[in-house]
Parts: C-alpha cells; sequence; structure tokens
C-alpha cells in the first residue's frame, strides 16, 4: 500500500426498503400510534410489533381516554400499503393472522412522565414562572440520545446513508409504479464510500462498493434483475461524479431471492435503529423510535439532537457536529449535554455546548412544543431513516442565525477579554 492509499477510508452504511420484515413492523407500529395521536393527541403509546409467516402480534402499553382504535384494522392497512397483498408471498394483508396484547402504561412510570420530579418540589409561586412552563413533564426513561450532522451532503448527512436510502426508495418507486414488475417489497442496499483525508477536511469523496438484494418473481433470471438495477436503480441514483471505473457492484449476490418479507425472515419492532439515523457515523443511545410517543426521549429526544446538530452546521459553526444529551426517568432537564465538532468548529466544543445550553431547551414538554410532536407524523419515518428528510420538524434550520448572532457575541466577548489580558 503507498502511503497515499493510507490516507484513504472506507465507510459503509446500509438501507432497507419498507417491504423489510424489520421496517414493516416498525412501520405498523408507528401507524398504530398516529392512529392513536390522530383521535387524541396526548394518548401515550409504546406498541411493539412480531411478524412472522401469516402472522402479526401487538403488544405494548397504550393510555388513552377517548380514542377508540382498531388495531388489527390498521395493521391490515399498512401490510397493504407496503405491498404484501398475496398470500403466497406467505404474509399478506388479508389472510394473516393479527393478535393483540395492549396494557395501560405502567402507573410508576406514569407518575414520573405526568409531574417531574423538579415540578413536584416548586411552589405554585415557582410554577407560574415563564422559565418553568416546560418543567411539569419528566422524561419517559432514563437513557442517551445523540444527534449529528455534516457538511458533505446538502442535507447534512452522511453520504453512505444518504446514497443507501435513495437505493431503497428508487427500488420501491419502480415497484409500485409497475416499471419493474417481478420486484417484491422485500430488499437491502448498501454502499461503501471512500474518502481521501479526514473527516471534515478538504477531502475527495468516491462510491467503491454498492450492494443490493432485492426480492423477485420466480420467472426474472438474475441477468435482467443485474442489468434493470445497474440501470435504472444505480445509475439513476448515485451522482456519476461519485461512481468510477472500479467502483463495485453486486446485485444479488447470493442469487435467487424469491422467499422474503416475513416468511423468509421474522420482523421486530426496532431492530434496525443505525438505519433509522446515521448509519453507524456516530454513536446510537440504547432506544429503539417506532412505536413510541413523544414523552419517551430514547425519539424525541434523539430528534432533538438532530435539530440542534443541524443547526451548528447550517450555521457555519462546524463542519461535523455531534450532540449527547442524556436523562434521567421522571425528570425534566436532561442530566448532560455534549457537543463534539472533531476540530471542525469555529469555537471549541465547551463553546458550542454552552451556546446549545443558551439557545436550545431540551426538555421533554418543550421539545414536543418546539417541534409539534403530539401528531400523526411517525408512520412515514419508518422507513428510508428518520434523518436528512425536510418534511420533518426536526430538519428545520431556523435557529441559525440565532447561533450566529450569540457566537458573535461571545467570541467579541473573549476578544475584549484578551485585550484586557
Amino acid at each position: 500500500m503507498s502511503h497515499q492509499d493510507a490516507q484513504l477510508k472506507f465507510y459503509t452504511s446500509e438501507s432497507v426498503s419498507e417491504g423489510h420484515p424489520d421496517k414493516l413492523a416498525d412501520f405498523i407500529s408507528d401507524s398504530i400510534l398516529d392512529e392513536f395521536l390522530r383521535q387524541e393527541p396526548t394518548a401515550r403509546v409504546a406498541v411493539e410489533t412480531l411478524l412472522t409467516t401469516g402472522m402479526a402480534v401487538v403488544a405494548g402499553e397504550v393510555t388513552a381516554h377517548s380514542a377508540h382504535v382498531d388495531v388489527q384494522r390498521v395493521v391490515r392497512e399498512a401490510v397493504k400499503t407496503v405491498g404484501y397483498t398475496r398470500a403466497h408471498y406467505g404474509f399478506d394483508a388479508e389472510y394473516s393472522a393479527v393478535l393483540v396484547a395492549l396494557h395501560e402504561q405502567s402507573p410508576d412510570i406514569a407518575g414520573g412522565v405526568n409531574f417531574s420530579e423538579e415540578w413536584r418540589g416548586m411552589s405554585e409561586e415557582q410554577r407560574a414562572l415563564p422559565e418553568n412552563a416546560h418543567s411539569m413533564t419528566g422524561a419517559g426513561d432514563q437513557g442517551l440520545m445523540f444527534g449529528y450532522a455534516t457538511d458533505e451532503t446538502p442535507e447534512l448527512m452522511p453520504l453512505p446513508i444518504s446514497l443507501a436510502h435513495k437505493l431503497t426508495r428508487r427500488l420501491a418507486e419502480l415497484r409500485k409504479a409497475g416499471t419493474l414488475t417481478y420486484l417484491r417489497p422485500d430488499a437491502k442496499a448498501q454502499v461503501t464510500v471512500v474518502r481521501d483525508g479526514e473527516i471534515g477536511a478538504e477531502r475527495d469523496l468516491w462510491v467503491d462498493t454498492v450492494v443490493i438484494s432485492t426480492q423477485h418473481d420466480e420467472a426474472v433470471t438474475q441477468e435482467q434483475i443485474r442489468t434493470d438495477l445497474e440501470a435504472q436503480v444505480i445509475r439513476e441514483v448515485i451522482p456519476a461524479g461519485y461512481l468510477r471505473p472500479e467502483t463495485k457492484l453486486f446485485i444479488n449476490p447470493s442469487g435467487k431471492f424469491v422467499i422474503g418479507g416475513p416468511h423468509g425472515d421474522t420482523g421486530l419492532t426496532g431492530r434496525k435503529i443505525i438505519v433509522d439515523t446515521y448509519g453507524g457515523a456516530v454513536p446510537h443511545g440504547g432506544g429503539a423510535f417506532s412505536g413510541k410517543d413523544p414523552t419517551k426521549v430514547d425519539r424525541s429526544a434523539a430528534y432533538y439532537a438532530r435539530y440542534i446538530a443541524k443547526n451548528i452546521v447550517a450555521a457555519g459553526l462546524a463542519r461535523r457536529a455531534l450532540v449527547e444529551v442524556a436523562y434521567a426517568i421522571g425528570r425534566a432537564s436532561p442530566v448532560s449535554l455534549r457537543v463534539e465538532s472533531y476540530g471542525t468548529g469555529t469555537l471549541s466544543d465547551n463553546q458550542l455546548a454552552a451556546l446549545v445550553q443558551q439557545l436550545f431547551d431540551a426538555r421533554p414538554q418543550a421539545i414536543t412544543s418546539q417541534l409539534d410532536l403530539l401528531r400523526p407524523i411517525y408512520a412515514q419515518t419508518a422507513a428510508y431513516g428518520h434523518f436528512g428528510r425536510s418534511e420533518f420538524p426536526w430538519e428545520q434550520t431556523d435557529r441559525v442565525a440565532a447561533l450566529q448572532n450569540a457566537a458573535g457575541q461571545m467570541t467579541a466577548a473573549q476578544t475584549d477579554v484578551n485585550a484586557l489580558g
């Protein structure tokens, strides 16, 4: 290996289609959540879905006073939407069994969420203060959550996961439009990107390897699949500038892929958390997202951390930003908040964290209010990633001016201190 080759770094991410059994389970769970929120925005929902041949099992905790959701109907509609509409798939919307086992949220957990530790310790006068308006609701669990942004794509996402999601979305588009009639719902894509130089420095990016595995009808040949997917998926999705003559393309490398979906592999909510986030580019907290209402900070705080990180990068304060926030169950305020810019920041990481604490309110009730999260918007998050998509409120960059102004004031104040010194 030459000295120049030694500078090359390889980064790989995968995406799975909406028909992958785990993603179908996520979609079902989030569809149930959406229906509860549509009828009762303050419903508490934590729903898990298990899928296997001919059967869906829905279990979890739901507390709702006015909502009356036909869970079986929601499950079947979700399965139909994704495309499992034929019994010979081994799992379908009409004939598969749906078993439902839901009960109310634990009163021990509900007590800490309804009234946080801080709120219980306040007097009536303290509760009336504006700065305490969002202190009533406590975090629904302990844990740490991460948000990330990088300037290597327009959507401020890592290039490998961005391309992988676009490939699986393209497969679904061609299937649903009837352009490639032999495609079935289950599919995966994986992209390996080569970076020449360090992340955050001037660098060259290109695609080293693309892997696509797609479920298909019996009759089609592998040669036809490879020809079609190279022309209509890979070269349609990946900009030509990222592809080189030596780029390796593996399409259905194991050969035949007829049996798929829940018939081929069990599906389970929350089992694709790296696909859901940043493709392995940065750490992930302990919890999954799908099927959980916004009181569960596993979900809402991860969205908010992305919101913070994206605004930092969009403001030009760093080329990469990782935001880590941690909570204790039943407490409103985070127990810690950290920002890491990997040496790309215009300010130190501690200064960036101070700006975040000044401008962003990461208490669960404040997050829900700022991002307007008590709405049925979650089913659309279940496939192709929760981040990097402009339709979601946590992708807004509406805090850029505030961050730039505060950073300017901080820099000016530091200049004055240095001058006096």
